[in-house]
């Protein structure tokens, strides 16, 4: 058997699992949802209220909940499933390689990602009235977000103990990573001398490629190539450590 076919069969195995789990399917599109309503209410408050930026502002942020949540959390659970039920040992049997086995899951997130984004954008439009447009630069952007983060998920699989384990730690990193990545919260509100650390988080150069893109201002491709170096460095690292033979 072929990589690719070995890659299609696990891209198969995974999609069949998430679509099984009828309350993973309704929460991955439910959650973004709910953001969207809180949020476009808020912002509506105008000048002066919580979130007094244009609606368009926040249209990244709404699309890095998808970005960094959907994945994170899915790989690293199932990385702590699978090493829990000895499936990796299996795994470890069969020509199937570590790398395979996570690009395969990578690309179940990648569509599921980029479904979701699709319906984020619609419903912000629609809730929020931001005005932005769609652009096709939006694709790559989602695309290298969502395999940076299944990366670090795998990470996060590895470390931790269990799947309710993996889920907290990917929780516990997300939150702070979602309001202080230049998404929700704009840089002149942080305090001057936290405005450079928003250069460590990954999820900052989505949300600033993301928002140049949709608001039309360019400068894009710097953001893009950055997280383009990050995704390839995060997927190499997650495939490397995951727990094959434990």
């Amino acid at each position: 058997m072929s990589a690719t076919r070995r890659v299609a069969a696990e891209f198969r195995a995974g999609w069949l699992a998430f679509i099984r789990r009828r309350t993973a399917v309704f929460f991955t599109f439910l959650f973004p949802t709910i953001l969207i309503v809180i949020f476009g209410a808020l912002v509506r408050t105008g000048p002066g209220g919580l979130f007094a930026e244009p609606p368009a502002y926040y249209v990244p942020g709404y699309l890095a909940v998808v970005v960094l949540f959907t994945p994170l959390s899915r790989v690293s659970s199932t990385v702590a499933r699978s090493r829990s039920g000895r499936r990796f040992e299996k795994l470890a049997t069969t020509p199937l390689t570590r790398g395979e086995w996570l690009l395969a899951h990578t690309l179940v997130n990648v569509v599921l990602v980029g479904v979701a984004c699709v319906l984020v954008f619609l419903l912000a439009l629609v809730i929020t009235g931001a005005a932005v447009t769609f652009a096709p630069a939006l694709v790559p952007l989602v695309a290298l977000g969502t395999v940076l983060f299944c990366g670090v998920g795998a990470l996060l699989g590895r470390l931790a103990g269990s799947q309710d384990g993996a889920i907290a730690a990917a929780n516990t990193i997300g939150l702070p990573l979602l309001f202080l990545s230049d998404t929700f919260v704009p840089t002149s509100m942080l305090p001057a001398w936290f405005s450079p650390l928003l250069s460590l988080s990954p999820l900052t150069y989505f949300a600033r490629g993301t928002r140049a893109v949709v608001l039309g201002t360019g400068g894009w491709t710097g953001d893009l190539a950055v997280l383009g170096a990050l995704a390839v460095l995060a997927f190499g690292l997650g495939a490397r450590f995951l727990p094959w033979r434990d």
